[in-house]
Order: C-alpha cells, then sequence, then structure tokens
C-alpha cells in the first residue's frame, strides 16, 4: 500500500515530515515573507527542492539562486544550504543517500 499524505494536511512549521518512513527523507517547508532557514547542511545526501508556491532565493555555499513557483532544484547535500522566502513559499524537499561514486 502506497503512503498518501496531502499538503494542507500538514501543520507543523516551518518543516513537517510527509511520510513517516524516512528514506527517501521529505519534507513540507512553509515560510513566511522574509523568514529564512539558517545556514545548515546534509551530509551524505542528495537534494532535491521543488518551490509549489512563493518565491525563495537559496543560497549555496557562496551563491545565491532564485526560485519561481513550479521550478526545482538539484544539489548536493554536503553543500551549505539557506532558504529565504521573498514572499510567502511553500517546498517539498526531498533527500535521498547520496549515489557512491564509481
Amino acid at each position: 500500500m502506497p503512503e498518501i499524505t496531502a499538503i494542507d494536511d500538514l501543520t507543523d512549521a516551518p518543516h513537517a515530515e510527509v511520510f513517516e518512513q524516512r528514506d527517501p527523507r521529505t519534507v513540507r517547508l512553509e515560510l513566511d515573507a522574509g523568514e529564512e532557514v539558517p545556514e545548515h547542511t546534509h551530509p551524505g545526501t542528495s537534494v532535491v527542492l521543488h518551490l509549489l508556491d512563493g518565491r525563495l532565493e537559496v543560497s549555496l555555499d557562496d551563491e545565491t539562486y532564485e526560485l519561481e513557483s513550479g521550478e526545482l532544484a538539484r544539489f548536493s547535500g554536503d553543500r551549505a544550504v539557506s532558504p529565504h522566502a521573498v514572499e510567502p513559499s511553500t517546498a517539498i524537499i526531498v533527500l535521498a543517500p547520496a549515489a557512491e561514486e564509481s
């Protein structure tokens, strides 16, 4: 049986775990305009951020990227990341184990 969750049913803020099973970890991020998540890393993971609504400035190490509603970004969890909401924003973030290099 698949796990099914409605985004609107998630109430924890700013982060809400989407599924009980944490591999891959799936999180809903909801930020008000001007709100940001302090710089942090997710070592050993590959991160996919799907911006559902709003606009985010995503700092990765010393570079900043602007994402608009509907856009996705994929990056190494070893990079220092800090999302900042330019306007109220909702995103889904998937953290999967990084692929082993051959």
